[in-house]
């Protein structure tokens, strides 16, 4: 009966590991009576890259190495491999420049340590005449019973390099990860790549046909990572003016971007004429030649994007077929650069947007805290979340969180709107579930189901709450479409997630249309109330119940002395899962409200002597309040004209609140009226609307909310 391998023998790794171990004769470099010894017995071919003719070529190899990097096999059989020696008990690293030793031998005690193969990189080796070999390498640990490491070397034959690194350039959307892929592919051709890009390229920005002397190049990539002479413009830097202008004006020869090289570097030091240039462009001080290649998008006229140099030794300079195949490589990957680009951009515009819809410190009734981190940071990962609190211009604090279902600028877009439309109805006065059903009818008309699922974001199905907290009477008012429910810390430490009755989310016409409800509750003074969104708690390995406990507990630790913005990174870490799948969004709000002190509330019958008996009963507290004269005559007034519009046009008992805030004193006047107060022109002899046009000369502001009982106008005044 035929034994089932383990997982880990069967692995994809350790069986190309173990084909690879089969592969190399036990005990020898290349065997003395091999083929290739037979057909040429004077010794290696004197072009190592060109296989005989009629001979099918062979570009892989494999080398063995112990727990101490040493060569213990290997297979070097192939022509295109001539030169290297691999001799057993030498030191792999003794096959390497001497720049790339502490890379390669970094990642190879890696693959030892943890067992995880090191697969396809970019590398060369070094021949016995000090020529160099590219070659693409993959670290696997050793099939068992073996110890070690197998290490597989694939020549990098010109065709397959080209491909190959293509292929590895337009896997990145993000413009360094691709600068970078270029960079390392470009080494096949020289000792020292760089990608210098139009600054504009690298912010992202579109880039046109500009004056010469405007250029400006910012250093994207460089390879290998080795230590620089000093004054060398490494990665991230900015290349000095004149740099970037020689540069530009090389490969714009006629009006048209071409390729450039300077073979030595006396002709170098010629070109730059200044030292400080020299030092900045030319990596060393040996003497070197470089090849200067466009990176050119298609248009008419065509647009430079940057430019990539490849530098190497003056003792080895570029054949025309080597520019051929480096100007078809930069040409096939100057799209890719163009695409990075882009989203760059996109990038840019999605965390710009979702900043600034981030809240800002809170006023003196509540204060708040944040965080935002996105999945990825490339464009792609940011998604459509959402938090916000803002004042309301009665006193009121509006706490908002939401998320639009997929990724990119258009759910970020799409989440920019309705949190702005939001914000707009909430500051109108109308209450929670009412701007939920505004809410719900803008995502129905904001859908578009072929470009919006194309382009990985639909508005239907997006989630919201919204919660509105009153600093009187410490009471919140709390809608949900479809969102987790929050969490609500007591002054006395107990935590756990509002049971609020579920609603599906905005624009989902597929369930049973029902208003939305209002869920009422009070937070006294030192009360944490925590909205989130669903990347903070969903993990596979937990269900979203546990994953809501495991956010209740930690918040419940926020102490009340605890600065808020530090509890707030501190939840997040302790709750995010491991393996971040979505973006996280995390609001924390500490209730404060007013002192009894600097509120007074009366209720008053609707009778004709209302407004007298509500100055009676307005002006003791102006006084002890310390008001000035001007404005206390000025409160009572508008207090008089607020009393007797609702007397005359409303009905039921009237409630007067006063409200001292800040700098400025907050009056409202409430009755069990629903029309709207409108602020007409008015002539001099019209009959009405006088009182309206008293309260808005009065005030530095006034508008209407909506209660379950009717309305309530209020104003404002500085004190």
């Amino acid at each position: 009966m035929d034994s089932t391998p383990s997982p880990s023998s069967s692995s994809p790794f350790n069986l190309v590991s173990s084909a690879l171990g089969r592969y190399i004769p036990l005990g020898a470099t290349a065997p003395a009576d091999s083929a290739e010894s037979r057909d040429d017995p004077t010794g290696p071919p004197s072009e190592y890259d060109d296989p005989p003719a009629g001979r099918q070529e062979q570009i892989l190899g494999a080398i063995a190495l112990d727990r101490e990097l040493k060569v213990t096999r290997c297979n070097l059989e192939a022509p295109v491999f001539a030169g290297l020696n691999a001799e057993p008990g030498s030191p792999f690293v003794d096959l390497l420049p001497r720049g790339d030793v502490p890379t390669v031998t970094r990642r190879l005690r890696q693959v030892l340590e943890t067992g995880e193969a090191h697969v396809a990189r970019v590398q060369r080796l070094r021949r016995d005449d000090g020529s160099e070999l590219v070659v693409s390498i993959s670290i696997l640990p050793a099939a068992a019973p073996q110890e070690g490491l197998t290490v597989s070397v694939i020549a990098m034959a010109r065709r397959l390099h080209l491909y190959a690194a293509e292929t590895a350039i337009g896997t990145s959307l993000d413009i360094g990860e691709t600068a970078q892929s270029l960079a390392e592919s470009l080494l096949a051709w020289g000792d020292v790549a760089a990608i210098d890009l139009d600054f504009a390229v690298w912010t992202g920005e579109g880039v046109t046909e500009r004056a010469q002397r405007r250029i400006r190049l910012r250093r994207a990539a460089l390879v290998p990572d080795r230590a620089w002479p000093e004054g060398y413009v490494t990665l991230g830097d900015d290349l000095p003016g004149d740099a970037s202008r020689l540069l530009s004006q090389a490969i714009r020869r006629a009006d048209a971007p071409q390729s450039i090289v300077i073979p030595d570097r006396k002709a170098i030091e010629r070109v730059l004429g200044s030292p400080r240039l020299v030092r900045a462009l030319v990596p060393g001080d040996r003497a070197a030649g470089v090849a200067c290649v466009p990176l050119i998008l298609d248009g008419d006229p065509p647009v430079v994007l940057g430019v990539a140099e490849v530098w190497r030794r003056a003792d080895r300079p570029f054949a025309d077929s080597e520019l051929f195949d480096l100007q078809e490589l930069v040409a096939r990957t100057s799209h890719h650069v163009d695409l990075a680009r882009q989203h760059q951009r996109e990038h840019t515009q999605v965390l710009a947007l979702q900043r600034r819809l981030l809240p800002r410190p809170g006023g003196g009734t509540v204060q708040t805290a944040s965080v935002y981190q996105p999945a990825t940071p490339d464009s792609a990962g940011v998604g459509g979340d959402w938090v916000n609190s803002f004042p309301l211009p009665d006193g009121r604090t509006a706490l908002v969180v939401g998320d639009v279902v997929g990724h990119g600028l258009g759910a970020a877009a799409t989440m920019g709107q309705l949190s702005m439309e939001a914000r707009a109805l909430l500051s109108a006065g109308l209450a929670p579930d009412e701007v939920l059903e505004h809410l719900d009818k803008t995502v129905t008309l904001l859908d578009d189901a072929e470009s919006g699922l194309t382009a990985g974001y639909s508005a239907l199905g997006s989630t919201c709450c919204i919660a509105v907290y009153d600093p009187v009477s410490h009471r919140v008012a709390l809608s949900s479409a479809g969102h987790l429910p929050p969490i609500l810390v007591t002054p006395d430490g107990r935590a756990g997630p509002l049971a609020i009755r579920p609603h599906p989310g905005l624009g989902a016409e597929f369930a049973l249309r029902e208003p939305f409800d209002v869920h009422t509750f009070e937070a006294a003074p030192g009360s944490l109330l925590t909205l989130y969104t669903d990347g903070l708690v969903e993990d596979p390995a937990l269900s979203i119940d546990e994953g809501i406990g495991r956010l209740a507990d930690a918040v419940a630790r926020v102490h009340p002395w605890d600065t808020l913005h530090q509890a707030a990174r501190r939840v997040v870490t302790e709750v995010m899962p491991t393996h971040q799948r979505d973006d996280v969004t995390l609001l924390l709000a500490r209730m404060i409200g007013y002192r009894k002190g600097d509120t007074a509330t009366w209720r008053l019958p609707a009778r004709g002597d209302a407004a007298a008996r509500a100055r009676a009963l307005v002006f003791p507290v102006l006084r002890q309040w310390g008001i000035r004269d001007s404005t206390r005559d000025s409160v009572l007034l508008l207090v008089s004209e607020l009393v007797t519009n609702a007397v005359r046009f409303a009905g039921g008992p009237i409630t007067v609140r006063l409200i001292r805030a800040g700098p400025g004193l907050l009056c409202e006047v409430g009755d069990t009226g629903n029309g709207r107060p409108r602020l007409g022109r008015g002539e001099p002899l019209d009959d009405g609307g006088r009182g309206l046009r008293i309260v808005h000369r009065l005030t530095t502001r006034w508008g209407v909310r909506w209660t379950d009982t009717g309305k309530v106008v209020w104003a404002e005044v500085v004190r």
